[in-house]
């Protein structure tokens, strides 16, 4: 087989420099600004020429000289050294109230979008009862209490903003919790503290950086109104606000005073949002830059893998890994509408198990109700999965927490949206071998790139380095299949891991997963609705309609007779009989009835061309026809090989 092999990457402008070249040299600006802003109150008794307090009656009302560089107020003292002093009382009231504005809307807000549930509804009704609050009174009322006490009163106002972000970080939180890296990262047994702070937090870290900036200006802006009306710093004592104060009272005989505190504050306000803009920006450049254009050229494999160590050969009659009995799934609402209905089959160690069906008939709700991430407002309603002797469904809490990953992991057909977008593919995987192996860094990298080898990746170090966007379908598929080999699990659900590659990497695909299956007596589930993947990859068939299975059988008796009508019009449909017989391909008329819209009967009765009136008014079970063939049709004597009605 001939792999390709990507070229090098073109290297690429660093971004300080594209930044230097764009419109972000404001956000520079802005950073020097406030840098400059923060270090003078930090070393103001060492930068300021003058002591802030210190009353030069003599030298009032100076305009800005060599010896007062911005002038002096009433009282002779310099309003350099005040602004310098004045920074320490303005700068450290804002950190607090945003300190607290982060530390409780930031964690209250995402715990509560990730979590969601009875978290989310109170968060929610605190937020709105704060809401509801007049906050400049409360913070007016508890400086009347502690006799104008300005910490309190910022950190008071942190307080009362925190709900507002964490009502928007919590809606931050949801939209990343439904990407599909997150449930990746579930599948692959990370714990939830794991997910929030690498795959959850880079993510909304973006738009908290603008709630940040723009709440640190308001609170500047809030500091200096409360220092202005005499609320908060009391003279003598230097803050902006009270220095604004100052020059207002006196306008009459000096326009100067109020025009340098009145700049400093106006040149912070702008610049935190400046670079709350600035940072958003960076981040975002950085997840979501275009992908690189690459050419790939291509080499003949000389080398032969050796089978994994893990091997396992796969006995005449190989034990049960997975069991499923009567899996029932059904939306959470009042209505209580059924999606899965008595869900039944087993999977044996070192086979595959196909599960096949037209969209909508619930083979992707069965997938993920067995490994247990069925998505919000869907539940199981009964039935047992039993995977090593346990029941994970009646089981305790923890059953599926310990089973993701190491016992039982999923992919699914889009290996890109199944990969975090803020870290190179080396540190996803290290990240998974680190939580079920227990290893160092260096060794879970190792084992990262040993794993990219083995799922035929040439150049595993340069392709550990990459980002997902930098990867082609095929090259990313590879990386997800690795990510979850690295619990070392016994069971795989593949949910049509090849419909959104072309036909020449489905094959590369498909034939990996069968070369793992023999190296690592891996038992795979493979959900798909093409037939020729089913008989190329499977040992046994589940065909699913309408929530059900209707019928269940070895892949060679389901090829050879398959004994149910919607079976037979599925492979009547598959274009390859169409090719040998030179018939127009058929359809199934009609199509896979809504949920809570199923008929009484047999649901694919109206469908059906073998219906009678017995079909339409009485349920049918699955039927045994054969060993180990079953079926949900009363006419299954009736049903005929698909080769042989094209050609008649």
């Amino acid at each position: 087989m001939r792999t390709p092999v990507p070229d090098a990457e073109p290297a690429r402008p660093r971004r300080w420099r594209r930044s230097l070249t764009g419109p972000s040299w404001l956000a520079i600006v802005a950073a020097a600004v406030l840098l400059l802003l923060i270090v003078a109150a930090v070393f103001a008794p060492w930068i300021a020429p003058y002591k802030p307090t210190v009353n030069e009656l003599g030298d009032a009302y100076q305009t800005p000289s060599l010896e007062h560089l911005l002038g002096t107020d009433e009282f002779g003292r310099d309003l350099l050294s005040r602004i310098i002093y004045g920074g320490r009382v303005s700068l450290i009231g804002v950190a607090e109230a945003v300190g607290v504005f982060v530390v409780l809307g930031a964690t209250l807000g995402v715990v509560a979008g990730y979590v969601g549930g009875l978290v989310d509804t109170v968060v929610t009704w605190v937020a709105d009862v704060f809401f509801a609050l007049p906050g400049i009174i409360v913070i007016l009322a508890t400086l009347s209490i502690l006799a104008n006490n300005i910490t309190a009163a910022m950190l008071l106002l942190g307080v009362l903003g925190a709900p507002a972000l964490a009502v928007f970080m919590a809606g931050a939180t949801k939209t990343v919790r439904a990407e599909p890296y997150i449930a990746a990262a579930r599948v692959t047994g990370l714990r939830t503290r794991q997910i929030l702070v690498r795959h959850v937090v880079p993510q909304v870290i973006a738009p908290l950086t603008v709630q940040v900036s723009l709440f640190a200006g308001a609170a500047l802006l809030f500091q200096t109104g409360l220092d202005f009306l005499g609320l908060g710093t009391q003279p003598p004592q230097p803050s902006w606000g009270a220095m604004v104060n100052d020059g207002a009272s006196h306008l009459g005989r000096d326009l100067w005073m109020v025009v340098p505190p009145g700049a400093v504050v106006l040149l912070a306000v702008m610049s935190l949002g400046l670079l709350g803009d600035a940072l958003q920006d960076l981040r975002r450049g950085r997840l979501r830059a275009p992908a690189p254009v690459n050419t790939h050229a291509y080499r003949a494999r000389t080398d032969r893998d050796e089978p994994d160590a893990r091997a396992v050969a796969a006995s005449a009659e190989p034990e049960t890994v997975l069991a499923v009995r009567e899996l029932s799934v059904a939306t959470e609402d009042s209505g209580r509408t059924p999606i899965v209905d008595n869900v039944t089959f087993e999977l044996r160690a070192g086979s595959c198990l196909g599960i096949v069906g037209e969209s909508g008939c619930g083979k992707t709700m069965t997938a993920l109700a067995v490994i247990g991430l069925l998505p919000d407002g869907v539940t199981t309603t009964g039935g047992s999965v039993t995977f090593a002797g346990k029941d994970l469904i009646g089981g305790a809490p923890r059953s599926y927490r310990t089973v993701r990953g190491s016992g039982i992991a999923m992919i699914s057909q889009e290996p890109v949206a199944n990969l975090d977008p803020s870290f190179t593919v080396g540190a996803q995987i290290a990240e998974v071998v680190r939580r079920h192996a227990h290893v160092r860094h260096k060794q879970a990298y190792q084992e990262a790139l040993r794993l990219l080898t083995q799922v035929r990746l040439p150049d595993a170090k340069q392709v550990a380095k990459r980002y997902p966007h930098q990867l082609s379908g095929g090259m990313a598929q590879r990386v997800v299949i690795a990510a979850a080999l690295a619990g070392r699990p016994k069971v795989l659900i593949a949910d049509e891991p090849t419909t959104a590659l072309d036909v020449t990497v489905q094959a590369e695909i498909l034939q990996l997963l069968r070369e793992l299956r023999r190296e690592t007596g891996l038992a795979m589930i493979l959900v798909s609705h093409d037939w020729g993947i089913i008989a190329d990859s499977c040992d046994a068939a589940v065909v699913m309609y309408a929530g059900q299975v209707v019928e269940e059988s070895a892949i060679s008796q389901m090829f050879e007779h398959p004994r149910h009508p919607y079976s037979e019009g599925l492979m009547r449909s598959n274009p390859y009989y169409a090719l040998n017989t030179r018939a127009q391909l058929p359809s199934i008329r009609g199509s896979v009835p809504r949920l809570g819209d199923w008929p009484l009967g047999c649901r694919f009765a109206p469908r059906c061309g073998y219906a009678t009136e017995e079909c339409l008014t009485a349920q049918v079970e699955l039927l045994s026809v054969d060993t180990g063939h079953w079926t949900r049709c009363i006419h299954s004597d009736q049903v005929a090989a698909p080769g042989e009605v094209l050609a008649s």
